[in-house]
């Protein structure tokens, strides 16, 4: 039985509008880091990642011509420069690509679900594919060398009980319990997060030429400085070792290979995006009443970063508007 005609529908179309945008985004950023990487087997990595991206950028281009749709301005080959020096370290960028996979482990998978027709299921079901491949091989590269940076490694207590006293939750007034498990992955995750998102925002504020970009990039560092001493604060009354460091090297050069646009479009998506996810994910995982309390205030002030940076995208007039259905008011 061949397949049925059916057209796109809006959810579709709004998986395939969001993933044109993003792989033309990744691609730029994996052209750069694929000519001025030097660690061969890195190399490897990106040159797949940069096949990917092109593949993709025309198997959503077909889907859109043949529904007569416009194609995405997206990010094109004005929003990056091949001919720059190196910035960023091997392992910065590794860390990039780490980044950028979990993205992708985050909206492949769930478009997947709403697409109905076989291109669009063809076409994530793919994503998903490579990407957990890619995946892999990077987390492999990344232990190989030693710069993965992993949740703490406690003693459990190996009994199993159940809460049987409001007085768990407690945090917050007088005596508080140990945390848990969940809870120190959440505070692990999202330190980690922290640290790297602060050291994009660091570099990127090194690369932007726009003034009213630069500041909001460092306003973002500040923020994230206040972050991560909220959540290194429980750690060290906890007595958990911990590591949020990385090798986030990079160096100086005479223009920037991104534009601002492009940039800034990162930090919205990958950083913003990421950031929501992980605090909600936290926010339902932990019970203490403390921990809670601390990840609602961090909530509240990304909110306010990530909200500026969209603000800034408009003003600049670099926010693609997403597809519109006609006016179906009377």
């Amino acid at each position: 039985m061949g397949e049925i005609n059916v057209g796109l529908t809006s959810t579709e179309i709004s998986n395939i509008w969001s993933s044109y945008l993003k792989s033309s985004m990744e691609l730029r950023f994996f052209q750069y880091f694929y000519r001025t990487a030097d660690d061969l087997e890195l190399k490897k990595i990106l040159e797949k990642m940069v096949v990917f991206s092109e593949n993709s950028l025309n198997d959503l281009k077909n889907i859109f011509l043949k529904e007569n749709l416009p194609i995405p301005l997206g990010f094109t080959d004005k929003d990056v420069r091949l001919d720059v020096e190196k910035f960023f370290s091997d392992t910065f960028i590794l860390y990039i690509c780490h980044d950028i996979t979990m993205l992708s482990l985050t909206t492949y998978p769930s478009a997947f679900p709403d697409c109905t027709r076989n291109d669009t299921r063809d076409y994530f079901q793919g994503a998903i594919e490579f990407t957990i491949s890619i995946q892999n091989e990077i987390t492999d590269l990344m232990l190989q060398q030693g710069i993965f940076l992993k949740s703490p490694q406690v003693a459990m207590d190996h009994t199993i009980d159940l809460v049987d006293e409001m007085k768990y939750l407690n945090g917050l007034f007088g005596h508080s319990r140990p945390v848990n498990a969940p809870e120190i992955a959440n505070l692990s995750r999202i330190l980690h997060r922290a640290h790297f998102s602060k050291m994009v925002l660091l570099s990127f504020s090194k690369l932007a030429s726009h003034k009213e970009v630069k500041q909001h990039l460092s306003k973002g560092v500040d923020a994230l400085n206040k972050v991560m001493d909220t959540l290194e604060d429980t750690f060290n009354k906890e007595n958990i070792p911990y590591s949020a460091s990385g090798d986030f090297n990079f160096f100086e050069v005479n223009h920037s290979p991104f534009s601002d646009k492009l940039m800034l479009f990162f930090v919205n998506t990958c950083l913003g995006m990421f950031c929501f996810i992980m605090i909600n994910q936290a926010l339902t995982s932990s019970l203490r009443s403390d921990i809670v309390t601390k990840f609602t205030l961090i909530s509240a002030q990304m909110k306010k970063f990530y909200g500026k940076g969209l603000l800034l995208m408009i003003t600049e007039k670099w926010l693609e508007q997403p597809p519109q259905v006609f006016n179906r008011k009377s």
